[in-house]
């Protein structure tokens, strides 16, 4: 299997990097274990400056935006170097690039974080957020649409490529500053800006995948509205009809009623009607059959721009899948051992995949060890709760809830009233219980040490048999339990079990 080539090599680093983003609305400092294909946020901080707030009216950033910004940096370059961080990447966007004291804030700042601050052009700042979404929707079709406080930037994604972009001035703190807190002029200045973006020509019967935080909370919304069970926003998906409703609504609402709204990040209460606003409208013009939240963006789409060739290449869930193997396995071989045992049983006549099934088949393998530690009444919640909850990408929700309920049947083996299941369809509910079914006889086989599994054979045999075949030096593995629990998984297969000791 070539998809792990590395993976044994490769030693466990903790090299913590940070982004430091200075938008309109917002300067954040986020840092990442390290510089890889999956990072994980270790450590999140935003602080509302409002640094763009009046740029549309006065050309220059806000002076109490200003002071609080370069306090916030300030902080910033402290925990940075209490976190042990090694590399600091800073840029800035929209209301930096075009203040006429953008410059004179961007020196005091770079003094302030103890770094040089890359200004982004809005090119730029598109490339990255596209590159972000590309980093945790590897298979992403369609237009990307990034939206800060001052402006919005679109690009097309196709093939893991980037095409054309373009960048309007239409991010919510511009648009209340332009319409003067009008939500029916700003409606008036999206679609004239929106009738000039020809690129929205691309987006009929495509994806938009929607950036930044003020679209995430839309999509929380709508979550709550429909009960939905998986509460995970990377990856979430709403039918075109479905988002304009919800950002409809959204639009009509003034910012005292949404401050009532629980799932509604106060902090965006201001901004998120004339956020709402700008995706109705677009969706309106553009046709686009889905939007798809991403969390990855700029920050992300920037950490993976530095990454070698060979890991932007990187199967981004398996690299995480593989990273929670060596943090929480008993023993991370095992579990590499386990994606080549099940290769007996998938692939062939009897269980054919596609490339997609295979992929989360060798992820399941790769996680099917991570709740050991937690007491056996409670292994098969606690890998449920990990799985469906943990920051995977390159993955989407049907596929992260098959992998928490393959390894949850592992332990449990028996069905679940919980919601999630409705997430699956039939063939996908087959495969989770056939894989927990042999996961179960692998590791009473093995007990999760390395070397065992490549030494026994399991296959599909002649006569519509399962075959267990086992070396004259292990025959003592056999017992009551293990012939339990082959005779039911070759019950499950519509096999009858057989044992071979040779």
């Amino acid at each position: 299997m070539s998809w792990h080539k590395g993976f044994r090599t490769e030693p466990p680093t903790y090299r913590p990097v940070a982004v430091v983003d200075i938008g309109s609305n917002s300067v954040r400092l986020v840092v990442y274990d390290g510089l890889r294909r999956s990072p994980t946020p270790v450590f999140n901080e935003k602080i509302l400056c409002g640094l763009g707030k009046g740029v549309a009216i006065t050309g220059k950033l806000a002076d109490g935006g200003i002071a609080r910004a370069l306090a916030a940096l300030r902080r910033f370059r402290a925990l940075a170097k209490q976190i042990g961080v090694k590399q600091v990447f800073a840029v800035a966007t929209a209301a930096a690039r075009e203040a006429s004291n953008g410059q004179t804030f961007i020196e005091s700042a770079e003094e302030a974080i103890g770094v040089g601050i890359n200004i982004l052009t809005g090119k730029e700042e598109a490339r990255y957020a596209a590159l972000g979404v590309i980093a945790g929707i590897p298979e992403a079709d369609g237009i990307v649409g990034d939206l800060g406080g001052g402006s919005l930037e679109l690009i097309d994604v196709q093939d893991g490529k980037l095409r054309d972009g373009i960048t309007l001035p239409i991010g919510p703190l511009r648009l209340i500053d332009m319409s003067g807190g009008s939500i029916k002029r700003a409606k008036e200045i999206v679609d004239e800006y929106l009738e000039k973006a020809t690129l929205l020509a691309n987006l009929k019967g495509r994806s938009f995948y929607a950036v930044g935080g003020t679209w995430r909370n839309l999509a929380r919304l709508h979550m709550a509205q429909n009960k939905y069970p998986l509460h995970v926003l990377h990856h979430y998906a709403m039918t075109r009809q479905q988002a304009s409703a919800v950002a409809d609504l959204v639009s009509g609402l003034s910012s005292s009623s949404l401050r009532d709204v629980r799932e509604v990040s106060k902090s965006r209460s201001d901004t998120l009607p004339y956020g709402a606003l700008v995706l109705d409208r677009l969706l309106a013009k553009g046709k686009a059959t889905h939007v798809v939240s991403s969390v990855y963006g700029v920050r992300e789409g920037l950490l993976y721009s530095k990454l070698p060739r060979r890991k932007m290449q990187a199967d981004a869930l398996l690299s995480s899948c593989w990273d929670f193997a060596r943090r929480y396995a008993r023993s991370p071989e095992h579990e590499l051992e386990l994606c080549d045992w099940t290769d007996q049983i998938f692939g062939g006549a009897g269980f054919k995949e596609n490339e997609v099934e295979t992929r989360l088949r060798y992820a399941a393998c790769l996680l099917a060890d991570i709740g050991w530690r937690a007491h056996p009444d409670y292994r098969a919640e606690r890998s449920l709760g990990m799985i469906s909850q943990a920051a995977f990408v390159g993955i989407d929700h049907p596929g992260r809830v098959f992998l928490a309920l393959t390894i949850f049947y592992r332990y449990e083996g028996e069905e679940m009233g919980d919601g999630l299941v409705h997430l699956l369809d039939d063939n996908q509910m087959m495969r989770a219980h056939l894989l927990s079914s042999i996961f179960r006889l692998a590791y009473i086989l093995s007990a999760a040490m390395p070397g065992m599994l490549p030494r026994i054979g399991l296959k599909m045999a002649e006569g519509k048999t399962l075959q267990l075949r086992l070396p004259k030096k292990l025959q003592d593995l056999m017992g009551e339990r293990v012939e339990k629990r082959l005779a039911g998984l070759a019950s499950e297969m519509g096999r009858v079990a057989k044992v071979v000791i040779d």
